[in-house]
């Protein structure tokens, strides 16, 4: 192998390298907001649960009618 067709191997390699570890990054940076993501789901689902069960005892209070009918 001549020199020149070294360097260029390896400047291909070091840019490889790079966006190697950019990828590495973002998908790390991602996971984590996937994470933070899933754990607000979890959250509005135990609120519209607590919400509707709220509703359903109001409701339930609201039919009963008054003893002087």
């Amino acid at each position: 192998m001549t020199d020149e067709r070294i360097e260029r191997l390896e400047a291909k390699l070091a840019h490889l390298e790079l966006a190697l570890q950019q990828m590495s990054d973002e998908m790390a940076r991602q996971q984590k907001d996937i994470e933070m993501l899933r754990e607000r789901g979890r959250q509005l689902e135990r609120q519209i649960e607590s919400a509707a069960q709220e509703t359903a005892a109001a409701s339930a209070t609201a039919i009963e009618i008054p003893p002087h009918y």
